[in-house]
């Protein structure tokens, strides 16, 4: 192709709506510090989200990283997670002070396998850090169920799962807090940032503390904490875009299903099935080759040579990772259901103002 085709392409507003945006901070001069654009995102995302809070972060790691401080798990404590999924989740179980658990995933949404999570939990295990992936939600009731029985903190990696719902509410109101990712990436974004969401009306001043220096007066600096502030021009960005949000997700959406009515049916190529009583965002579009004539790389490889870029996604696992070897869930070998999704899958390219002629093309490159 003449041009490459990226994974993925960043939503963006026209340039005379964001210039329009911020221009006010040409008066003001006030481009950081939770300013006037960085309430108006929030106030908006409590609304969008169902949420009572939602503290902004400078990206979805730092974002994360709070989320599980701010519950004060005792040191060197156990947290279950999953491999599949990008290194920032493990990292910040890690950076906490607190131990990974590397839990397999289910071969059917890729989500973290509640058949097996109790199996897990010991008497040193004190959170669940559960990943939503690709836009599938992870199976939030059973989770629930057995955070409840044994007492644990259920803090969701949601940075795929932006205004996804279960059962008509938003994926936001599941566990004890979410993490939201607002990377160029993601469905929404902020160009960087990230937010954690929460019910809890103390962890307000508590999170606020936790990314800007424990600063709470000009004089006053009452908490041990760090920067991880989203300035006014992200917030900005993320204004003019939750506006086009919806239209962006019907648009995902008509392309996903110019995928799977290309590719449907095709021995050896597989998709996630559609969940249950859940309204996607249509984030990734994950093909799995298992038993097709050309293995994932081979596809990956013939693509890339045609300018279009996909994704392995994700591979390697994070327990395979150097910095988790010597964990004792670490190895890809306890982990055999993600070990194989991830040498078999691939994302596609994927975004809101891809064409259904590039996306026939790159179903003929895959098929012929």
């Amino acid at each position: 192709m003449e041009n490459k085709v990226l994974v993925t392409r960043s939503s963006m507003p026209e340039m005379e709506e964001y210039f329009e945006e911020i221009k006010e901070l040409w008066d003001s001069h006030w481009l950081t510090n939770m300013g006037v654009k960085h309430k108006e995102l929030q106030s908006e995302l409590e609304t969008y989200l169902e949420m009572p809070h939602v503290t902004l972060y400078t990206n979805g790691h730092l974002a994360l990283e709070n989320a599980i401080a701010a519950f004060n798990l005792p040191k060197g404590g156990e947290v279950i997670t999953t491999p599949f999924t990008f290194a920032s989740t493990a990292h910040a179980i890690v950076r906490n002070g607190l131990v990974p658990v590397f839990c397999d995933i289910n071969d059917k949404d890729f989500t973290i396998d509640t058949c097996i999570l109790e199996s897990l939990i010991t008497d040193r295990t004190v959170a669940i850090v559960p990943v939503h992936v690709y836009g599938n939600i992870c199976n939030v009731d059973e989770i629930d169920r057995i955070a409840k029985k044994y007492g644990l903190k259920v803090i969701y990696d949601a940075a795929h799962a932006f205004a996804v719902k279960y059962k008509g509410v938003s994926i936001a109101n599941c566990g004890d807090a979410s993490m939201f990712s607002f990377h160029a990436t993601k469905v929404f974004n902020t160009v960087e940032g990230g937010a954690v969401c929460f019910k809890n009306d103390s962890w307000v001043q508590l999170l606020n503390d936790m990314k800007n220096f424990g600063i709470r007066g000009q004089e006053e600096v009452s908490y041990v904490g760090g920067n991880a502030k989203m300035s006014e021009f992200h917030a900005a960005m993320g204004i003019c875009n939750l506006r086009h949000l919806d239209k962006e997700i019907q648009k995902r959406k008509s392309v996903v299903e110019r995928y799977k009515q290309n590719l449907s049916g095709i021995e050896g190529i597989k998709f996630c099935p559609v969940q249950e009583n859940v309204e996607s965002n249509y984030a990734y579009f994950p093909v799995v080759f298992d038993g097709y004539k050309y293995t994932r790389n081979e596809v990956f490889e013939m693509l890339n040579e045609q300018g279009i870029m996909t994704r392995k996604y994700f591979y390697p696992l994070t327990n395979s990772f150097e910095c988790y070897r010597t964990y004792p869930t670490a190895g890809v070998e306890k982990t055999p259901v993600a070990q194989h999704l991830a040498l078999r899958v691939l994302t596609l390219p994927l975004y809101a103002d891809l064409s259904m002629d590039v996306v026939d093309t790159i179903c003929e490159s895959i098929l012929n």
